[in-house]
């Protein structure tokens, strides 16, 4: 067996599971998860016709590369969505489809890291568990940026030692951010793109809740958009990650993309062309309708500031909440520990949070997720109504 699997650490979810069984819900009230991010909004009409119409294509094997016209439509959709000229994306060697944004951003450390030299892999801290997980399995070593309310939740480059820089191989971050809702800004991606250019690693930004924000009128900053602003039209040391789970309510479609330089994605296409996941043709064509299409999205977006503001102003009187910059997520400071208040939300109103410090680690004295807990608002807007009611009442006992 590979040695560094007794380094994995148990999923958030088998935590809560175990956490839940202590005690009992009462059978009264209606379960609410709140605790996992997968969209209760319905997949798009079009997006299951077209899946059908293309049930033929599950004759032929698909190639790791995918068809042009959807490595196209990719292509087009970044340019359009992060003001990069069209002529900059080469959708034949800086567009690679994947199947789902998790399985590639596990299986892209596979293919960067080189174990030999004592690999640091970086993480914002808390985190999406696959960065953690991608970087063990690599034999390489993570390294948290703790994210606080005193940094506004951002990772602080300028805390991280020289000596972590010099061996740093590889850099996960997430904007906007799971589970901080929180995004990255010009000067931000600036300031990591020139210390990637100055220690030369790769940035990997795992970009899934990007068609997911509060402003219309104010999408999130992407690091393909940041680099070319910046002067960098090659896109070194890039590499983004973006999924329709999120974005086109397509969760079950496992379809996604990696995009950015093209020498990096030159060798990962290698690795992949072994790794055997290539996707379906019928889901390569439910995909291209899915990029073209941003009516849906703008639905999407909607019914999310809806929900939004129907939970804040329920829970603003009975706690310190606002409503985040972009994604679906809440993250909630609590009164007592985040354990306590997940354990006793569940056995008194029968809702399921996620703690925080089960989406982070100890690091430099502090565990940065402690006294939080995420709370996906994906359930329908009259459920997350009653939730917040049901939080509400349970804030008012403590």
């Amino acid at each position: 067996m590979n040695p560094n699997l007794q380094h994995l650490h148990t999923y958030p979810f088998e935590k809560l599971a175990r956490l839940k069984q202590e005690v009992t819900a009462p059978e009264d009230k209606t379960h609410i998860a709140l605790s996992i991010g997968e969209p209760k909004h319905p997949t798009p009409h079009f997006i299951q016709e077209t899946l059908l119409a293309h049930l033929h294509g599950l004759g032929n094997y698909p190639t790791t590369k995918g068809i042009a016209e959807l490595r196209e439509a990719i292509a087009n959709w970044l340019a359009n969505r992060f003001q990069i000229p069209a002529k900059q994306l080469n959708p034949d060697t800086q567009i690679l489809p994947v199947n789902g944004t998790r399985e590639a951003l596990f299986s892209f450390a596979q293919s960067v890291i080189d174990n030999r030299n004592k690999a640091v892999v970086m993480m914002p801290n808390p985190f999406y568990q696959i960065y953690e997980g991608a970087a063990i399995l690599a034999g390489a070593e993570p390294y948290y940026l703790n994210t606080t309310a005193e940094n506004n939740y951002l990772p602080d480059f300028d805390l991280i030692p020289e000596t972590i820089w010099q061996r740093c191989q590889l850099i996960y971050i997430c904007s906007p951010g799971n589970p901080t809702g929180t995004v990255l800004e010009q000067q931000d991606f600036e300031k990591l793109l020139n210390l990637a250019s100055q220690y030369n690693f790769v940035i990997a930004s795992d970009e899934c809740y990007s068609e997911i924000y509060a402003d219309e009128q104010n999408p999130p900053t992407g690091l393909l958009q940041a680099a070319y602003a910046m002067g960098n039209t090659n896109f070194d040391h890039c590499v983004v990650f973006h999924s329709l789970s999120k974005r086109s309510n397509a969760p079950g479609l496992r379809s996604g993309f990696v995009a950015g330089n093209a020498e990096i994605l030159k060798d990962y296409f290698q690795y992949r062309t072994y790794h055997g996941c290539a996707m379906p043709l019928p889901v390569q064509h439910a995909s291209i309708k899915a990029w073209k299409d941003e009516d849906h999205c703008k639905e999407n977006r909607q019914a999310y500031r809806e929900k939004f503001t129907a939970v804040v102003d329920i829970l603003k009187n009975v706690c310190t909440i606002t409503m985040p910059p972009a994604s679906f997520y809440i993250w909630l400071n609590t009164p007592i520990s985040d354990l306590d208040f997940a354990q006793q939300l569940y056995a008194r109103e029968n809702i399921t949070v996620l703690p925080g410090s089960y989406l982070s680690r100890d690091f430099l004295g502090i565990n940065p997720g402690r006294n939080h807990v995420r709370m996906a608002l994906v359930a329908p807007l009259d459920e997350c109504i009653d939730a917040a009611n049901r939080i509400k009442n349970f804030f008012n006992t403590l």
